[in-house]
């Protein structure tokens, strides 16, 4: 079966027989991911391109943190975000039959339908464009090895999902700030479908077990929660090379 339609199959029996309305970032990553890349989905095209992290004299590497706090895409906020960028995609629609869906949209368009939208649907409208662009930029930083841009990026990310789209929690933003002001770490982020799951954060190779001991020890103390670090890897691929088709939040 090729990877393409295994994926959609996966994504087809979470919908219909699970009631989630998840997207297809965890079934492609499971069906087309390969060792030393991360993978770059369109999802609107449907088309995937393996992406490689240049080879530098000083490659990083990527640490991903278990908070621990499980949630459950099925239910709860979710669904809600689906419906909220719907909203937000037929307030833009009515400034330009053009856009069928955020992907159409620019910042631009976005501020020009500022008046047609209450507040949280504009909030929303402008996470899905913003970090479809740091998609695009992430993916040319990574291929050039400009890890300080790839971090910078996923901060935004994550501030972007915390205050705009708002699926982050108090203990998934205690990992990140943590990782964030630790020497040798370029950037650190959310990463899954958020309201809990894990960060995934871009360090210093020569970092990242220390790294690890911080954030255990950091977590449980502000916390009272055990956090995992999984070991430093190189081959991962993860949503933050995902270009978004939202009507939904994947």
């Amino acid at each position: 079966i090729a990877a393409k339609t295994r994926a959609l199959r996966c994504q087809k029996a979470e919908n219909e027989w699970c009631n989630s309305p998840c997207g297809i970032m965890d079934q492609y990553v499971s069906s087309a991911a390969n060792a030393g890349t991360l993978l770059c989905i369109d999802c609107r095209s449907l088309q995937y391109q393996p992406t490689k992290m240049a080879s530098t004299s000083d490659p990083p590497v990527l640490v991903v943190t278990n908070s621990n706090v499980q949630h459950d895409i099925a239910g709860g906020e979710y669904p809600v975000r689906v419906a909220q960028c719907q909203t937000a995609t037929k307030a833009l629609s009515q400034i330009n039959a053009k856009i069928e869906s955020l992907r159409d949209a620019t910042l631009q368009d976005v501020d020009a339908a500022k008046d047609r939208m209450d507040a949280v649907s504009y909030n929303r409208a402008k996470h899905v464009v913003t970090e479809n662009q740091r998609t695009v930029d992430a993916k040319a930083a990574l291929e050039a090895g400009d890890w300080d841009r790839v971090g910078n990026l996923m901060n935004q990310s994550h501030a972007s999902m915390k205050d705009d789209y708002e699926v982050s929690c108090e203990e998934i933003d205690v990992l990140v700030d943590l990782a964030q002001a630790f020497e040798g770490v370029y950037g650190s982020r959310l990463t899954g479908g958020g309201f809990g799951g894990c960060t995934v954060t871009l360090v210093r190779k020569d970092r990242a077990d220390a790294l690890m001991q911080h954030l255990r020890l950091e977590y449980k103390a502000k916390t009272e929660k055990a956090a995992s670090a999984l070991s430093p890897v190189l081959r991962l691929a993860f949503e933050f090379l995902e270009r978004i088709d939202y009507d939904g939040y994947m």
